[in-house]
């Protein structure tokens, strides 16, 4: 009895959808992932709530720069605390301690800084233009000058800049949601491609596959096995997602929530069309073998033409995202469901090379579908030895 095709295909991808979903493996390993996304999101808000506070210890004279040390310090994106000390012998004792990272002592003209290993640069610097700001108020003093108005005028006096493509203050930030979801993406498409190959070649080492195609056809069966997984994969992916946009938020280490958001539905939609291009051919790859210790061999160029794809897409979009390079690598639909989300994240893809892509994907998905179903139906119930490409394309 032939089961209808929409019930055959509902029924196949169901049944991997309940398997993996209720394994050990798919909970443990989320759990993993989770749990050490939580961890780096933590040390990173750690990381930078203390990258730039710097506890340094005011002894004798210089108690009176403090306030001009903290507003100094913050014109450059340093945060100073500062602690007053009974005398550099103290003061020193801290620093050794790691109480305090830098004492100060000497006068406002004559700064003398005692740290631990290595002055930080923008430190130094503040502390040199505090030095040479109190050496030129008393030379402007001797001179019958207004200190204040001679810094107002000196002040005045800045360069005027014209930028020509000037870069937008959140593009480092879009860039980081860029790559998260481009190696989300190929570890997915990775992952359970391989999945898809590896439960075809169980199948036929086992015999189960001539008991399914007794009531299903190739077609279903394949098409089934690569939903049922693609779904699969979407839960697991949705699930680090929205997480890890969540934990992401209230650690502070992601500020562009709107962005992140769009970035994350753009990816997903992009690891369907990915998932369906690649599990094809890596379904049509695994009905060559009958062993599980060869299927390497024969999923290998497909893993390795998605690690191109990866690889290419992390450099592209660390280097020049908007680049002509990455353009058309984006329009290419064996890299498509890597590079072009990336991009999206960026902010530097277009409407027109979306669409172009989208479209392009989905043709060539379409094409690969084909192709690959005729090798899984000449291919599938053939055990024993290798089938060769060839006869498998050509029955």
């Amino acid at each position: 009895m032939t089961v209808p095709p929409v019930r055959g295909v509902a029924l196949v991808a169901r049944r991997e959808l309940n398997t993996r979903l209720r394994t050990r493996s798919f909970v443990v390993g989320t759990v993993v992932i989770l749990v050490v996304l939580a961890g780096y999101l933590l040390l990173q808000a750690t990381l930078i709530s203390g990258a730039n506070t710097a506890r340094i210890g005011l002894a004798g004279q210089t108690t009176g720069v403090a306030e001009q040390l903290r507003t100094a310090s913050a014109a450059v994106g340093e945060t100073v605390e500062t602690v007053p000390v009974e005398g550099p012998e103290q003061g020193t004792r801290q620093v050794r301690d790691g109480d305090l990272d830098a004492v100060l002592s000497g006068s406002a003209a004559d700064l003398r800084v005692t740290v631990k290993s290595e002055l930080d640069q923008q430190l130094r610097a503040v502390l040199n233009a505090i030095a040479q700001q109190q050496v030129l108020d008393a030379k402007l003093v001797e001179a019958d000058l207004d200190p204040a108005q001679v810094m107002r005028e000196v002040t005045q006096a800045q360069v005027q800049v014209t930028e020509l493509d000037p870069r937008e203050a959140d593009a480092d930030q879009r860039l980081a949601i860029g790559i998260v979801i481009v190696f989300l993406l190929f570890f997915g498409i990775q992952a359970y491609g391989g999945m898809v190959a590896q439960g075809v070649v169980e199948e036929k080492a086992s015999r189960v596959v001539e008991i399914l195609l007794s009531t299903l056809r190739p077609w279903q069966l394949m098409l089934g096995k690569v939903i049922g997984l693609g779904l699969v994969g979407l839960v697991q992916l949705a699930i680090f997602v929205v997480v890890g946009l969540g934990m992401a938020t209230l650690s502070g280490a992601l500020t562009l929530s709107s962005v992140a958001i769009g970035t994350a539905l753009w990816g997903l939609l992009w690891y369907l069309l990915g998932f369906f291009l690649y599990a094809m051919v890596y379904a049509a790859a695994g009905s060559l073998v009958s062993r599980q210790e060869d299927t390497a061999s024969v999923v290998t160029p497909v893993s390795l033409t998605l690690t191109v794809g990866f690889v290419a897409g992390f450099n592209v979009l660390i280097q020049d995202p908007d680049s002509a390079g990455a353009r058309v690598l984006s329009l290419v639909p064996i890299f498509s469901p890597i590079l072009m989300p990336g991009r999206i994240a960026a902010g530097v893809a277009v409407g027109w090379e979306i669409v172009l892509a989208l479209l392009l994907t989905v043709a060539f998905g379409a094409l690969l579908t084909g192709v690959s179903g005729r090798i899984y139906r000449n291919a599938v119930l053939h055990t024993g030895t290798r089938v060769k490409l060839r006869a498998a394309l050509h029955g």
